[in-house]
């Protein structure tokens, strides 16, 4: 009996760590975009730059001193002990989990209708693209109105290019053709036996933000998305052209 109380006590400790985590981004969330009321999203970005490098040192500190996990470069050695193969299947595993929060975010949201629903997703993938954008050019050093080349790199280094498949085609010098050859929440559809979801208004909304992002100067048009009609070969299509 008093064996499974200690038991019960501590599923209930883990419960309220999970809590404090949830609560941590949460929290970090309302900074976010009480900032980007106040200053504007481009301030807002670099603010989290700063934020987030520290707020990441600091916790992965505090974890690896409790758990007695020692750590190499400011790294959990559980990390630097593992080889790329592991890490490039941990970064696939992120970008699925990424997917499955906007999913279920999304089914939640729907309860309340499909148009306000509709409504929510647009709004939100403007803002993620918009600061995906950012972070990626950060990482990847690249310049501010790179043009094309710079958009390229950047496209390979979206959230969904770990998830799903894609191409890149040069159809000129001022032009470059996009398509998402396989998407996995198309496919999960398919398999279910249901129609492709009609995520066009979505999509131009996400692409024009993240091409805004990378160079303004870039337009960004729709070749085709669901509800379109589309080939086997690919889901959708975006043109940019500088």
């Amino acid at each position: 009996m008093k064996e499974a109380r200690r038991s019960s006590d501590k599923r209930a400790l883990i419960d309220l760590i999970f809590d404090s985590l949830h609560l941590i981004v949460l929290h970090y969330g309302i900074w976010f975009g009480e900032t980007e009321r106040r200053l504007g999203l481009k301030k807002a970005i670099e603010v989290d730059d700063v934020v987030w490098e520290r707020v990441l040192s600091i916790m992965l500190e505090r974890i690896a001193r409790r758990c007695k996990v020692p750590t190499e470069d400011g790294v959990l050695e559980f990390f630097a002990g593992m080889d790329k193969e592991g890490l490039s299947a941990l970064l696939v595993d992120m970008g699925k989990n990424w997917l499955a929060s906007d999913g279920v975010w999304f089914q939640a949201v729907e309860k309340d209708g499909m148009e306000g629903a509709r409504q929510i997703n647009d709004v939100c993938w403007a803002r993620f693209s918009y600061i995906e954008a950012k972070r990626i050019m950060k990482r990847l050093d690249l310049p501010e109105s790179g043009g094309l080349t710079a958009l390229k790199k950047a496209l390979k280094y979206r959230q969904y290019a770990l998830v799903n498949r894609q191409e890149i085609v040069d159809a000129a010098d001022n032009r470059i053709i996009f398509r998402m050859n396989e998407c996995r929440v198309q496919q999960a559809r398919k398999r279910a036996g249901l129609p492709d979801y009609p995520c066009k208004s979505v999509g131009v909304v996400e692409y024009t933000r993240f091409t805004e992002g990378i160079d303004p100067r870039i337009k960004t048009a729709c070749l085709g998305c669901p509800p379109d009609p589309h080939p086997a070969e690919w889901y959708c299509a975006w043109e940019f052209i500088l």
